[in-house]
């Protein structure tokens, strides 16, 4: 009996082919029959890849969306010392400044301290302001703020942004105090890779620079782990993520230009900084003996 024609007349290179359906057999059956692990899942899909039956970007965004099932929110977060937040109590003057400042398009709101959120601030409720501040009053702008824990895995925060239409998070710790934040754009960022706007750096800005006269320059944005690479430390990430917020711990309160403290081996000044939070430390490193 005689091949078929149809099947003789098959290209090997095409989409509906035997090596098409081969493929998808094996990824049917990873889905239908006994569970197995996520990396022989991304392995098939690589080989799909490789095989031409989806492009490279496809791949990519399949398996950021299977690691957004694998992440929780504090692992993508904004940690609490680089939130732009406003203060209930700020005059629409300061606000405009913080707004143009940061380019942000959503601030979060405090009462008497940080964790004391009662609000969101979007900057297009203040366009009505611009040129006539008279009536301005903060609270009737305010958009409720939505609380998540640490803990929430990305995939289930995502589809929480979708169902209440909310694009903005505040992360709450254990007790209760405000950890970080997080934005439906850091979530769909590990899906898609990351997303610039118009407001994005094309580089980002360097933010340790050694001195000629010994010590360094250092932003308080600079990520512990980058500090003890150049300067050489060995200071734990465990709690801090940022210099800022290690330091600022340290002196148990928000330190004023000219303060400095003596964490370990080196001596924090602060260089700059406003009634917000600490923007710049000189480091030193301390004589021994």
């Amino acid at each position: 009996m005689g091949t078929p024609a149809s099947v003789m007349n098959e290209d090997p290179g095409s989409t509906s082919g035997p090596a098409h359906r081969k493929w998808w057999d094996r990824l049917g059956h990873l889905f239908s029959g006994e569970p197995r692990n996520r990396e022989e899942l991304i392995e098939e899909l690589r080989s799909a890849q490789a095989n031409g039956l989806m492009s490279n970007d496809t791949l990519t965004m399949v398996e950021g969306a299977i690691k957004v099932t694998e992440l929780s929110v504090d692992d993508v977060m904004v940690p609490r010392a680089q939130i732009v937040m406003v203060s209930a109590e700020a005059p629409l003057s300061e606000i405009f400044a913080t707004v143009v400042e940061s380019g942000h398009s959503r601030f979060p709101v405090h009462g008497e301290d940080k964790d004391e959120i009662l609000g969101i601030l979007l900057a297009k409720d203040l366009l009505k302001f611009v040129g006539d501040g008279r009536d301005f009053s903060l609270a009737t702008v305010l958009r409720p703020a939505v609380l998540i824990p640490e803990a929430m895995r990305l995939n289930v925060l995502l589809a929480e942004f979708r169902h209440t239409r909310n694009h903005m998070a505040l992360v709450v710790d254990e007790y209760g105090g405000v950890a970080g934040l997080i934005t439906i754009e850091d979530v769909l960022e590990q899906i898609v890779g990351e997303i610039d706007d118009e407001h994005d750096d094309e580089e980002e800005p360097e933010l340790m620079h050694e001195q000629a006269g010994g010590g360094w320059l250092v932003s308080a944005l600079t990520p512990i782990a980058d500090f003890n690479e150049q300067a050489g430390a060995a200071f734990s990430d465990e709690e801090f993520d940022t210099v800022g917020g290690m330091a600022t711990s340290e002196f148990g309160h928000l330190p004023e230009v000219g303060e400095e403290v003596a964490i370990g081996d080196y001596l924090f000044l602060v260089t700059e900084a406003d009634d917000r939070r600490v923007q710049q430390f000189r480091v030193t490193r301390l004589a021994e003996g």
